[in-house]
């Protein structure tokens, strides 16, 4: 089984996380902040990804800290738990429909930490969350798993629709990408490393 476990503490916030990349899709978060909970039990469901993750953080101050943070460490839980990436797929894409929304992702599992965000800010809040903060956690994901990762709103609509395909989206691009094919020997790069 791919899987890692990692506890970070910084005097803003205090995360203890365990992700399995072979799962089922069961997650059980709590982070304080209700609607980001049920974003990353969607991007969990559609990684097929297990995953529990405890985050305290100074929500008295914003939800900054704590998303993003939490960010971070699912980033190098996935980078820890690849291992050295022999057999992956890679490469995985998405378009990912909610109702009047329609999000486009696309991952590569390069090594290189980096994110492509073509999603406008939207004025209202989901809930409890702030949009913006969507940007955040992707780029702090993206920045330490070592993947590049874009995604791009094709059909606008309400924000809680947007921030639920975005997700759902980049938790299906990851799973193709990440699912393993008998079919490479090693590493599918013409490197021989990723």
């Amino acid at each position: 089984m791919r899987q890692a476990v990692l506890t970070r503490e910084t005097r803003e916030t205090c995360i203890a996380a365990e992700l399995c990349l072979d799962g089922t899709g069961l997650a059980r978060v709590d982070s304080g902040i209700g609607f980001f909970d049920h974003m990353l039990d969607s991007w969990s469901r559609f990684a097929c990804f297990d995953l529990t993750l405890q985050a305290k953080g100074d929500l008295r101050v914003d939800a900054h800290h704590t998303v993003e943070d939490c960010g971070i460490v699912l980033g190098q839980l996935l980078k820890q738990a690849l291992g050295d990436k022999a057999g992956i797929e890679r490469v995985g894409d998405a378009l990912f429909p909610m109702d009047e929304v329609l999000a486009q992702v696309a991952v590569d599992v390069s090594g290189r930490g980096f994110l492509v965000w073509q999603v406008d800010v939207l004025a209202s809040p989901a809930a409890d969350f702030p949009f913006e903060l969507a940007e955040e956690f992707f780029r702090a994901l993206a920045c330490n798993a070592g993947i590049t990762l874009h995604v791009r709103l094709l059909s606008e609509g309400n924000s809680h629709h947007v921030l639920e395909a975005v997700f759902k989206g980049v938790g299906r691009a990851l799973r193709l990408a990440l699912s393993v094919s008998g079919r490479y020997g090693g590493v599918p790069s013409t490197k021989g490393s990723l």
